[in-house]
């Protein structure tokens, strides 16, 4: 008894409870009671009248809260007299009530036998003031303390409030000690059908099925019945654990047990079926929901909607979006999200930037963050939009949201691969300014974009320095520069690396090896590579269909085809099932070799298997066709290539090209074989081509021009690619895309046709289109060079209205466009402009321009004293 007594004590004394304030004087030392003068007012019989009361409140316990439980448990107040206080306390001072004070009442009630009032108390605290593990486990502690030694027993009520209280906070261990008391009837009241749902839905939440099911044996041990609260956590138990079937039984069967599937039931299915991508089964009970009076709510749609979205069918997503919008529902931020992302997959950028602005627009309160952000410039940067995603980043950054690791990482790169270093690892500088630190993906990246530019030594160094900056290594970034050095035909130096990862305790994956075997079937090394297969099986790396794909090529290419099929049968024997890369090796050697028929029967193999071509596969077909002279099955690959809903690319418009030239020149001595379409086609074979498609039942669309267009002005046919313009503009109702434009002002710039360039600026500038930054950049060179500075300013402060990322202009127009080209006082001039304009790029960049054209025009001066 004297021991629990204590522990009691002990749990309030540890809550920092003062009980008096004493002072220091020279003469002597006084101990004094702040709460004196309330607990002196609150004593009189109509103290809750009293005009002084909220000033000495507020004088006594705002300036010191921590001496409220103090008061409670004053033995001068009536415990009577401190819970109406604590009354009157939550209407006019509710945040004065903290976990002790409530606790100090407790103890109050309890020791006067006042038990009726403690039981709601005892819930609104237990559900208000437990924010944390600590509160609840000395609530806990609380409890027993107060059942043993003041013979209180808290209602069945308030035991199932703390077991959901510890459930939140996933204190499994702490419920089940205490259901076990509560069974034993050691604690409390008897567990009723609410106490084992909530038992059964924690274990389930977390997907431990056995320990729920104990529960639930416990429920029907003890004469109740399962409800629709029990059938709807073992629903999530089984989703949790990918028993989709078991979940989808279990819902079927509600009905026949007499419980009615309510909202959460569906939600939680259709959830689950989303996540696994069984979206038709979803979409199926979702459709039925109505049928048996239920409104599908926000959180269904939602999942639906990522669901779609998951699979590429953002189509759907959208019509739910709008379906969403007639019942009065206000898409959330996950919604919006979901459709983005799904959007930016599907390389529909321009769509995903449009539900970008409906957000921007509406006024639900549903704004962008940083994953909004993120996916939009990820969109940006597959298209190869720099710019946009550029100019996003520094709305982003206005905005307030503070970009993520993830944000810069997918700038980096798209600054790498395209070709901007300086302005990669200037963004990489930049994640210091906002206390973000790169991580393993990042530093894989400039790893991998130094290979890629044959930087190998500075790869390397690049990783050393990491190593010696005490960053550890890990599989991604020693990946990395394993491959880097392998796409390199640095393979030495690759399987060095590859023995210092193994020594540093790091085994290396499937993708590592696959890098290795890829390095050496280039460099034709097939036996040394076969070599690397076996040591990786030994190492207990299991090889995968990319490694024998690989493996397959090498030797295909070698002439070995006995080998490849060979190893084609091991990999089979080992259970790994073919792909359709591998059977587009196989195929494409039968098509080198011409022999067309073991391509065919090869192709309808693969679909019996349930593998299908992809557009490598047709474009090697239709290679093979057209190399073999046969026009009928050319068009007849084209036709099926179509059929199964996969268009056409560069690759195979070329190649249709070209049959439609040989055809068209029948009899004329022109040996094709060695001759770039793309030098010698003609308006007339485009019209022709798009004539020949129309009859596949293809119909030119935008995407298709902006192919053509973009290749005719890669090779600077640009006379050709405005022709085809100018018919493309002929089409009611087309509108030339951003894509096409960009092209044609490429090309213009690089030929030196500045006007012409410009006038296609205009018209992107009528349409809302946002020109490359480096096209201004020729273009403002090209006009200081021509000596019109009045023209190269126009421009300048034009391109400052349309959002870029100020960074980028300064570097890309002023340092790289004017200053480093002797350009130095327009330079100096336009940086002034600049500012005027509020166009201020970030302070490292700002500092380093300063430093560069101070040293320029330092430079310049020494050059014009000599």
């Amino acid at each position: 008894m004297q021991r629990r007594i204590i522990l009691f004590n002990t749990i309030l004394s540890s809550r920092h409870i003062p009980q008096t304030l004493t002072l220091t004087t020279h003469s002597e030392t006084l101990t004094l009671d702040p709460i004196s003068p309330l607990v002196s007012l609150l004593s009189g019989q109509f103290w809750f009248r009293d005009p002084s009361l909220p000033t000495l409140i507020k004088q006594t316990l705002i300036s010191a809260p921590s001496c409220l439980p103090s008061l409670f448990l004053s033995p001068s107040l009536s415990p009577q007299t401190s819970l109406h206080f604590f009354k009157y306390l939550s209407v006019h001072f509710p945040s004065l009530l903290s976990l002790d004070s409530c606790l100090a009442l407790l103890k109050s009630l309890a020791k006067s036998e006042s038990f009726s009032p403690m039981h709601p108390l005892l819930v609104s605290t237990i559900s208000s003031k437990s924010n944390s593990k600590e509160d609840l486990k000395t609530l806990l502690s609380f409890l027993i303390i107060v059942q043993t030694e003041f013979q209180f027993r808290p209602s069945i009520r308030c035991t199932n409030t703390l077991l959901m209280a510890l459930a939140r906070f996933s204190m499994h261990e702490e419920m089940k000690s205490l259901f076990e008391k509560l069974s034993r009837g050691e604690i409390f009241g008897e567990p009723n059908l609410h106490t084992y749902n909530i038992m059964v839905n924690a274990f389930c939440k977390i997907g431990h099925l056995n320990e729920a099911k104990l529960y639930l044996n416990c429920l029907l041990k003890s004469g109740l019945k399962p409800d629709t609260h029990t059938y709807t956590s073992f629903i999530l138990g089984y989703c949790k654990n990918e028993k989709l079937d078991n979940a989808c039984k279990l819902f079927v069967l509600m009905p026949y047990r007499g419980c009615l599937r309510n909202k959460f039931s569906y939600s939680i299915l259709i959830h689950g079926l989303c996540e696994m991508n069984r979206i038709k089964e979803a979409f199926s009970i979702f459709n039925s929901m109505r049928e048996n009076g239920l409104e599908p709510d926000l959180h269904i749609y939602t999942s639906l909607i990522h669901g779609f979205c998951k699979i590429g069918r953002v189509k759907d997503a959208q019509n739910l979006l709008y379906e969403m919008s007639l019942h009065n529902l206000v898409p959330n931020l996950v919604c919006y999200n979901a459709l983005i992302d799904g959007y930016c997959k599907l390389g529909q950028i321009d769509l995903a930037f449009n539900i970008y602005k409906t957000m921007e627009l509406n006024g639900t309160g549903t704004k962008p963050n940083v994953r909004t952000y993120s996916e939009l410039i990820c969109g940006f940067c597959r298209e190869r939009k720099l710019d946009k995603a550029m100019a996003l980043y520094s709305k982003m950054v206005e905005s307030g949201i503070k970009p993520n690791v993830v944000t810069f990482s997918t700038l980096i790169q798209a600054q790498f691969e395209g070709g901007e270093f300086e302005s990669a690892f200037r963004l990489l500088d930049s994640m210091e300014s906002f206390g973000l630190k790169p991580n393993e993906w990042t530093w894989s990246i400039v790893i991998n974009a130094l290979c890629k530019k044959d930087r190998v030594l500075e790869a390397s160094s690049f990783f050393e320095s990491l190593l010696k900056k005490g960053i550890k290594g890990s599989k991604v970034v020693y990946s990395a520069l394993i491959d880097g050095l392998c796409k390199s035909e640095k393979i030495e130096s690759a399987q060095i690396w590859l023995q210092r990862m193994i020594l540093e305790g790091i085994l290396p994956d499937s993708y590592v090896y696959c890098s290795i075997l890829d390095g050496l079937c280039r460099e034709n090394r097939l036996q040394e590579a076969i070599g690397v297969l076996n040591d990786m099986v030994s190492k207990g790396v299991k090889p995968n269909v990319v490694t024998y794909t690989i493996l397959i090529d090498g030797l295909m290419k070698n002439g070995e085809k006995i080998n490849a099929h060979k190893l084609f049968y091991q990999m089979l024997g080992l259970g790994i099932k073919p792909d359709t890369c591998i059977y587009t090796v196989f195929i494409r050697s039968f098509c080198i070799e011409g022999n067309m028929k073991e391509a065919e029967k090869l192709l309808g193999e693969m679909r019996s298997k349930g593998v299908f071509p992809n557009l490598a596969t047709y474009n090697t077909l239709i290679k093979g066709y057209e190399k073999a002279g046969l026009t009928s099955q050319t068009l007849y690959a084209f036709g099926s290539m179509l059929n199964d809903q996969i268009g056409p690319n560069l690759e195979s418009f070329g190649v249709l090209l070209r049959l439609l030239i040989r055809r068209k020149r029948r009899g004329e001595s022109v040996n094709m074989a060695n001759v770039d379409v793309w030098e010698i086609v003609e308006l007339e074979h485009i019209e022709e081509l798009i004539e020949e498609m129309g009859k596949l039942g293809f119909t030119f669309k935008i995407s298709s021009f902006e192919i053509l267009v973009g290749h005719l002005c890669k090779i600077d046919r640009l006379d050709l690619a405005k022709n085809l313009v100018s018919k493309l503009e002929k089409f009611e109702g087309v509108l030339l895309s951003e894509d096409i434009y960009n092209s044609l002002v490429d090309c213009s710039c690089r030929l030196d046709n500045i006007l012409e360039a410009l006038e296609y600026i205009n018209l992107m500038n009528k349409f809302g289109y946002l020109p490359r930054l480096d096209s201004y950049k020729i273009i403002i060179f090209s006009l200081c060079e021509k000596g019109k500075l009045k023209e190269a300013s126009e421009v300048f402060c034009e391109l400052l209205s349309k959002g870029y990322n100020c960074d980028e202009i300064a570097w890309k127009i002023i340092l790289e466009g004017l200053v480093r080209k002797n350009h130095v006082e327009i330079g100096a001039k336009f940086f002034t402009i600049m500012e005027e304009k509020g166009c201020r790029p970030s302070p490292q960049s700002y500092d380093k321009l300063v430093d560069e054209l101070a040293d320029r025009v330092h430079k310049v001066g020494a050059e014009y004293n000599t």
